[in-house]
């Protein structure tokens, strides 16, 4: 299995944005005719973005995952933070989000393009356990989503994980193998420190972790502040301070926003009326969800709804 690497000589741009052209290449055959969106592979934890217009918007609740962007430029949204990423630099993401993000650079000849990798936390804590970390950090926390230069380690793992799609002799055990080298880098790298803490247990970003996954169990319950503080074995205002650093947001921010973005999905799979939603997700009032739903996604409940049914309906590919 051959690597991509740069071409010998002087370059205008850097090695690793070449490598990203390369491989946005190959990333392109996969996707052609499959029209804009998300695109599965063979490879369990490992997908393909792709899409031929700027403007286009997304929100959605992030899994830990990592993006690395191959063509054109994105820019996500977590709170009032705003990151653009685009070739050779990649997105990670440790704890569920909300996010928001835009197509800032893509058109049918040159579209967005970026590989996404769900981060499996059980083989980083593995990989994290074999390997020699050095200092590990203040302890303190830090932000669940950052983006940085891909570095050459990184990226040529990522890479050779990818080309394994051309291969399907063995491609569970050459994948679980590809997968741990670049969690290696992936780890000694840039948001290393993100990264370990994720994958380490009792971290400031691990209570923050579990107490996202209350709050997602039950969106509909309210909830005290100092009642998961206590479950995090924290101060409410330790507690306060670590869970707006990991997710730049306080908690009945998480909580309205996911509130918010399941009300849409479930409109939008299971065709449920706007008031329906809102009481399912925990909403006493109508009114108050519609003001709350079109501050967030721009628009009253119905409208948007039925802009993203014929968007997806627009984009499609054609039979």
């Amino acid at each position: 299995m051959q690597t991509f690497s740069p071409a010998p000589g002087n370059f205008k741009i850097s090695p690793e944005v070449e490598v990203c052209h390369r491989l946005a290449d190959l990333v392109a055959g996969y996707t052609d005719g499959r029209g804009d969106g998300k695109h599965a592979t063979t490879l369990e934890r490992l997908a393909f973005l792709r899409e031929s217009a700027a403007g286009t918007t997304f929100k959605d609740v992030y899994e830990p995952t990592l993006v690395l962007v191959l063509q054109g430029e994105k820019v996500a949204t977590l709170g009032a933070e705003r990151y653009l990423y685009s070739p050779a630099k990649f997105l990670v993401v440790t704890v569920e989000l909300p996010i928001s993000g835009m197509v800032v650079q893509a058109s049918p000849s040159k579209p967005y393009l970026a590989v996404e990798l769900k981060l499996d936390l059980t083989q980083l804590a593995d990989v994290l356990a074999q390997i020699e970390t050095g200092h590990l950090g203040s302890g303190g926390s830090v932000s669940g989503l950052a983006v940085s230069d891909v570095g050459l380690p990184l990226l040529n793992s990522i890479v050779r994980f990818v080309q394994l799609l051309e291969t399907s002799q063995d491609l569970e055990f050459l994948a679980s193998l590809a997968l741990r080298e670049l969690y290696y880098h992936l780890l000694r790298g840039p948001q290393g420190e993100a990264v370990r803490q994720i994958a380490t247990n009792d971290s400031a970003m691990q209570r923050v972790a579990g107490s996202i996954k209350q709050i997602k169990e039950d969106l509909a319950r309210p909830f005290q502040v100092d009642d998961l503080a206590e479950q995090a074995h924290m101060s409410p205002a330790s507690f306060y301070r670590h869970f707006k650093n990991v997710t730049s947001l306080s908690p009945v921010q998480y909580q309205k926003q996911l509130r918010l973005l399941e009300a849409r999905r479930v409109m939008l799979a299971e065709g449920a009326s706007a008031a329906s939603a809102a009481y399912r997700v925990g909403y006493d009032s109508p009114s108050q969800f519609s003001r709350e739903y079109a501050r967030l996604f721009g628009g009253p409940p119905r409208g948007n709804v039925a802009r993203l049914q014929a968007d997806k309906q627009a984009t499609a590919p054609k039979k």
